[in-house]
């Protein structure tokens, strides 16, 4: 019989599991149980930083070892934010240990990775979900609506984003996002995953026919390289088409836009919403009239709003992932769509950079 409670266990203390080590105190529906190291020391100090900033009524266990935990009979579901060059190995031992698994994007270096993953998921019956914290806020609900009123924005045209944020020097020496042997899709995989996660859905998660890709700066030279700025062109069937950029070289930007035969929609911050209690986005038919002689271009905009705080609170995004994944290993349900989504959005990374490898011609789709 399933749990109430969905019982985790963190596989890494890497930065962003603070994020989530706080989303799985805040849901109403899952706690955590141990955090795993390579170093089991490393696991204690992890457990003792985040425990005096968020704390459970029961302190974390510290693992020495990520098998060590996935030994653990008192853990339903793992949170694998171990980089991306390592992460395939894991997934499927926490699946072949009966684990959940929510899991970092890139989720893995190619496709094949993922279809491995969903694979030993499926035969584990367990769920499987990458960890893009927009696809749970409910704007994206909202901004659905919008999308298919057929009036706002009418039949989609267009769509174009950019996430980016300006990297230190010591960023460029230090940090594994721009190492081939833990990160070798840099930017595409740190923050391109966003970007086309986000035009997918936009489409009810068509694929495109075909695609381009540039890559604009790399770490590292030839094909060895790291993406350190990286462009996109997506075209789909019907005439749809989408551009994206991202970057670990120019600052902080995360906007999209959805652009329609009848207005558009516009989102600031996509990714990660601008602090404070609501998130929302615009929506825009600009009319341009002509009287005599003045040439008048009138804003006809509208701010759409939900009341959801930014982060760190019960109803955060990231506490709707940690809510959403927990239900459903606690109804026993499986839902296989989110794996699907992440294996397209992979299927499209790696076209674009096929295409960027090969002088930025045309690849299909498969």
């Amino acid at each position: 019989m399933p749990p109430s409670l969905c019982r985790w266990g963190i596989l890494g203390t890497a930065q962003i599991a603070r994020k989530n080590w706080q989303a799985i105190r805040n849901a109403t529906n899952a706690t955590l149980v141990a955090v795993a190291s390579r170093d089991r020391a490393r696991a204690s100090k992890f457990i003792e930083e985040c425990q005096a900033n968020v704390s459970f009524p029961i302190v974390p266990i510290p693992c020495g070892g990520y098998q060590e935990l996935l030994q653990r009979n008192d853990i339903d579901a793992v949170y694998v934010p171990l980089p991306t060059g390592i992460r395939k190995e894991w997934v499927l031992r926490a699946a072949d240990a009966g684990k959940h698994v929510l899991c970092e994007k890139p989720c893995g270096i190619h496709g094949a990775d993922v279809q491995a993953m969903l694979e030993a998921c499926q035969r584990n019956r367990v769920q499987f979900m990458d960890g893009v914290m927009f696809m749970h806020s409910q704007r994206l609900a909202l901004l659905r609506r919008t999308l298919d009123d057929r009036e706002s924005v009418g039949t989609i045209v267009r769509i174009a984003s950019q996430f980016s944020f300006k990297g230190s020097e010591e960023f460029f020496v230090r940090n594994i996002r721009v190492r081939n042997d833990l990160e070798p899709l840099g930017c595409l995989g740190d923050l391109g995953w966003y970007n086309i996660r986000f035009s997918l859905w936009v489409l009810n998660d068509q694929l495109p026919e075909r695609v381009t890709g540039r890559i604009l700066a790399q770490q590292g030279s030839g094909k060895d390289g790291v993406p350190t700025e990286f462009s996109g062109e997506l075209f789909f069937v019907g005439g749809a088409s989408a551009s994206f950029y991202c970057s670990f070289r120019s600052e902080n930007h995360q906007w999209a836009y959805v652009n329609g035969d009848r207005g558009y929609v516009h989102l600031a911050d996509f990714v990660l919403p601008f602090f404070g209690c609501e998130v929302a986005f615009e929506v825009n038919a600009p009319v341009f009239r002509v009287t005599g002689c003045a040439f008048n271009m009138e804003d006809h905009s509208r701010r759409l709003v939900v009341h959801e705080y930014s982060n760190g609170t019960a109803n955060a995004q990231e506490t709707r992932m940690i809510e959403t994944f927990a239900r459903i290993v606690t109804s026993g349900h499986l839902e296989p769509r989110w794996g699907e989504q992440a294996l397209k959005t992979q299927r499209v990374l790696d076209a674009c950079l096929l295409s960027a490898r090969e002088g930025g011609k045309c690849v299909a789709v498969a």
